[in-house]
């Protein structure tokens, strides 16, 4: 890879990877109390002896900021790796639907969708991605001259082996970023930048974290907690679940 298209590389990773901290902050900071409860289970909670306002808001925010965190690096990986197509190989962001990149590789047309990680969608999602490469590979085989075409799913970590499901390949990890890039060490380079300014980053959601933390927890005590101090279970299970009406 030349030296103009890795420090493009380099940049696009620098930007986006501050928007990133730049939202966990403030997707944080707009938290809403009952957005937290609603979210989870209350009697998975109750289950585990959880007692107490601060080990509940703790409990909460840790599975909601785990969640959050992933959705939005996935989809800056996904990003990147569109980025990185077009730069290093001619790669576009495809117009089909359910298609992030189309990219012509050593004869073959590879239509590719992205996804961060191995353990995405469910049967459902799974069904959906095969029609959307059926439909993909019915639209380009409508030019006689389309030649090969591959339908690909691109997983953006992971140490698992190439291989066919059904007509399309699943790869990732090295060898999905050397497919995308052309450079087998591509997916150690992509590293470097990703630390750009996270030491800064990290102090200012840490700080956002315990104002969050200490907000929620005054909120919980002050409206789901007894005058004893105990969590009034009754309340919050009906606050999360009561749906008939009196």
């Amino acid at each position: 890879m030349d030296k103009h298209t890795e420090e493009k590389i380099e940049k696009f990773v620098e930007h986006r990877i501050v928007r990133f901290h730049q939202d966990r902050a403030a997707k944080l900071a707009a938290l809403k109390l009952n957005t937290l409860l609603r979210a989870k289970n209350p009697y998975l909670f109750k289950a585990k002896n959880v007692e107490s306002a601060p080990m509940m808001i703790e409990a909460l925010l840790s599975a909601r900021l785990s969640s959050s965190e992933e959705g939005s690096f996935g989809n800056f990986m996904e990003s990147l790796a569109v980025f990185v197509a077009q730069e290093t190989s001619g790669g576009q962001k495809s117009t089909a639907e359910g298609i992030d990149i189309e990219l012509n590789r050593s004869g073959i047309r590879y239509l590719i969708a992205v996804k961060s990680g191995n353990s995405w969608g469910n049967s459902s999602q799974h069904y959906q991605l095969e029609e959307y490469f059926k439909t993909a590979v019915r639209r380009l085989r409508q030019n006689k001259e389309s030649g090969p075409i591959q339908p690909t799913l691109g997983i953006c970590y992971g140490k698992f082996k190439e291989k066919y499901v059904k007509d399309y390949l699943h790869t990732g990890g090295q060898s999905f970023w050397c497919l995308i890039s052309g450079e087998t060490e591509f997916y150690t380079q992509i590293v470097r930048p990703l630390g750009h300014r996270a030491e800064e980053f990290n102090e200012i959601f840490a700080a956002e974290k315990t104002r969050t933390y200490n907000r929620m927890t005054g909120e919980f005590i002050a409206r789901y907690c007894l005058s004893s101090g105990q969590i009034d279970w009754q309340k919050l299970v009906e606050f999360v679940s009561k749906n008939i009406a009196d």
